[in-house]
Formats: C-alpha cells, structure tokens, sequence
C-alpha cells in the first residue's frame, strides 16, 4: 500500500505541477483552456468549471492540458479546420506560444529548486567530516556484513594506513569487485576482514562512473543555513543533477549506455515506495530529482514532448506561416506511436529487473 500510494502522490504531484504551468501562462494570455487532464485520453471521469474540463484520462503516465487552437494529445482537428479566433493559441504571437510550452518544464525544475533549496533551508547545511571515521553503515551491503558499526574508525586497507575518508574512498572506489583487507577500530578493540566492495554507478565530477562501494557513510554535522546559502544550494543541485540528466541522455544517444537501463514506470514506483519507506526527506527528494528528470526530459526535441512544440513554433517563426494542421497531426501521431512502443518496451524490462531481483 505505501508503494501505491507513494507513486499516486508522486505522480499526481509531478503532472499536476507540470500542467499547471502551460495553464497559468495560457490564462495569462487569456487564451482559453478547454481541458486540463491528468492522465493521456480517453477521458474517466471530470468536471466543467468555467471553459474548462478538469478531468481524470484513462492513461495515468502523464497529463495534458488542452489549449484552444492547438494540435495536441487529444488529436481533436475540427476546430483547427476553422479560422482562428482571437482567443485561440494559434493566433498568437509566437514568443506567446513559446512561453506558453515552455511553462510546463520550467514549472517542474522549479519545483525542483524550491525542494532543494527548502531542504537545506529546513534541515541545514551538511558538512562533511574529513576524518576516516563511519557514520552509518548501510544494512546488507558488504561493510555491514563483516561487522562493522556507526563509530568505527578504519585504521588501515590492505596494510596501507588511511588518515582521511578520502583516502577510504579513493581506495575502494578503485577496487570493485576485488577483496580488500580492511582494518578498523571500536574503542580499544581493532577488527579486520577481506571485504569485496560491490561494483556501483554512482554521479560523480559531473559523470556517472562505476566504482566500488562498501556500504558506509561519512561522519555529517550539520548547521543552520542562511537564505543565501539555502538559494544557492538549490541552484547547484539543478546545475549538478540537471547536467548528470544530459550527461545519461548523451550516453543513451552515443550507444554507451543501453536503453534498458532507462527507468519505467514500475521501478519508479518501486523507487517511489522504498523512499517513503525511509522518511519524508527521502520521498521529497526522489520527488525533487524526479521533477528536474522530467522538466528537462520534456524539452528535447521529440513530437509530443514540449521540445517538439517548441521546435515547431520556431519553424514557424522562421517561415513567418503557420504548418498545415495535417503535418501537425501527423507528427503528433507519430510522436504517440514512439513514447506508447517506449513505454511498452521500458515497462517490459522494469518487469524483468523486478522480477530477478526478487
């Protein structure tokens, strides 16, 4: 049950946010909404109030908000056949346009900043302790295994003495899958055993890398954070995790990174329990780096996405005409084709990721 309803409200959360932007910036332009939906069509269940359809779409894995005068998820072309009218999307300008679709991803990494920021700014700054000293050891990895406990202090790897937790981590970052004989400390005791630190990506100098990992953490203390640095701290955390995103994008697009390595929608939901699970702090977070996913997802340049909007409305601004609604149609169409056989595809190896680990 925590799972379902964690992925309920994270999903809710995530579409609601998302669409609410296109729709605060198209009333700001004053151009009519006819439908905000959460979920893809056909339509469940909903409410008229005003000139909009707020409603419930069979579909769970996205929303949409439908625009007057623009082609979009429903694929509705019969008022597109008539000639615009002045509240219609189409008949506006198109920096109009392009800050109406551009709303919905901003929203979203938005969202994200103000998650980080708010974090830092309600629990503190973290400061890391360069002593080689354990602040946690995680349950059923490697480190927790051969015994090892909050407070201890690893003294030596393989005979080398270690001063500094750096020193831990560039060692068994170096060494996955390979025995290390680790030597530590719990008051006056001193403890050792060969430990194989498991093979991990992990984000890392802006990259993802795969490295070692025993299953321990740092000594944290933290401290009040001041507005600034709270403000700040939310704009590296979009710098940082916005340009691993495009980094795994570039991956997944240069072949070095396999396409089933993408999560669906069961493993988010997965991902979605387990950090409820752990706390609100970990559910807000997954939420904050799930909304930045999705805020710059939506931006590349592929039909349905805003990206491929975009695209289009910079065509036409260049042509100085608009694109027949029949090329917008198909487009759309195609667009579909492509997220539904990724969505089938990615949902089918979730499954399968699932299922082994169990």
């Amino acid at each position: 049950m925590t799972t379902i309803w964690a992925t309920i409200l994270l999903l809710g959360i995530l579409i609601f946010v998302h669409e609410f932007g296109h729709f605060i910036a198209a009333k700001l332009f004053k151009i009519r909404v006819e439908r905000f939906s959460i979920g893809y069509p056909p339509r469940m269940i909903g409410k008229q109030i005003g000139e909009t359809d707020y409603c419930l779409s069979w579909i769970p894995f996205g929303g949409y908000v439908k625009i007057a005068g623009m082609v979009d998820e429903s694929l509705d072309k019969a008022q597109l056949e008539k000639p615009p009218e002045p509240w219609e999307f189409r008949s506006r300008p198109w920096y109009q346009k392009f800050l109406v679709i551009l709303a919905g991803p901003l929203m979203n990494i938005l969202l994200a900043y103000f998650i980080f920021a708010g974090a830092i700014l309600h629990n503190g700054m973290g400061e890391v302790s360069t002593e080689p000293q354990i602040g946690g050891v995680i349950e059923g990895e490697p480190a927790d295994l051969a015994g090892m406990q909050k407070g201890d202090r690893i003294v030596s790897i393989d005979g080398k003495p270690i001063h500094t937790w750096r020193d831990i981590a560039d060692v068994v970052h170096s060494a996955p899958e390979q025995s290390l004989n680790i030597s530590w400390t719990r008051g006056d005791s001193l403890f050792s055993a060969n430990i194989v630190p498991v093979r991990q990506k992990i984000p890392s100098d802006g990259d993802i890398k795969e490295v070692g990992l025993i299953g321990i953490d740092a000594v944290v203390t933290m401290r009040k954070a001041s507005v600034l640095e709270a403000m700040k701290f939310g704009g590296e955390n979009i710098y940082y995790w916005g340009k691993l995103v495009l980094v795994s994008i570039a991956k997944l697009i240069s072949g070095r990174e396999s396409i089933r390595s993408i999560a669906g929608p069961v493993l988010i939901a997965k991902m979605a329990g387990e950090s409820a699970r752990s706390g609100f702090d970990t559910f807000i977070g997954f939420l904050a780096f799930l909304s930045l996913n999705l805020g710059i997802l939506n931006l590349l340049p592929i039909p349905v996405l805003d990206g491929g909007h975009l695209v289009l409305i910079h065509i036409e601004g260049i042509i100085r005409r608009s694109i027949s609604v029949k090329v917008k149609l198909l487009i759309q169409q195609i667009g579909m084709l492509l997220i539904f056989a990724l969505t089938i595809f990615v949902l089918y190896h979730d499954i399968i990721r699932v299922v082994n680990k169990e």
